[in-house]
């Protein structure tokens, strides 16, 4: 996995004894962003969820499987980016514990590859359906590990493809 610049994984310490397990998801220090609304999806298996941004207040997302197994994937979609356009994707699960920082101006989507996922993510602005917007799921060549057709959103199955109607500075 090769993240795109501004992206982070965090795998923590897992301190694990008899009673059960502790770890940090993160720290201040370790990721200077205000988060200021927390959100969460259960999907079954086959579920694509994406890829989702939003225009006029873009959200940056701390993302992390908290049940389950999925395929995350974000695409820059920053104008000035050296690599807008280009995507990195990556197996979050449950059981790895990490958390994958997809920064503002990233489009961001995963499929449900267990049989159930619930995935939480923070994000550093606050969801508005106006400026909610979707890049359809197939624009670009990422290797989604599907057996068949995906399970979609009407939204989703709608989307536009590449480029995207709209980008970030």
């Amino acid at each position: 996995m090769k993240l795109l610049p501004d992206m982070r994984l965090f795998t923590p310490t897992v301190h694990a004894d008899e009673r059960g397990s502790f770890f940090e998801v993160w720290r201040a220090s370790d990721l200077d962003v205000q988060f200021v609304q927390a959100n969460q999806s259960g999907s079954v298996q086959g579920v694509l969820r994406g890829l989702h941004h939003q225009v006029g207040r873009p959200q940056g997302k701390l993302v992390r499987v908290v049940v389950g197994t999925i395929w995350d994937v974000a695409v820059d979609l920053r104008r000035a980016s050296p690599t807008f356009g280009r995507w990195a994707a990556t197996e979050l699960s449950a059981e790895g514990h990490e958390a994958l920082w997809i920064p503002p101006g990233f489009a961001h989507g995963f499929l449900t590859v267990s049989e159930h996922a619930e995935v939480t993510y923070l994000v550093t602005a606050p969801w508005e359906p106006a400026g909610e917007r979707v890049l359809a799921w197939n624009a670009l060549d990422i290797p989604w590990p599907l057996d068949g057709a995906p399970i979609l959103s009407e939204r989703d199955a709608a989307a536009p493809g590449w480029p995207p109607a709209e980008s970030y500075p």
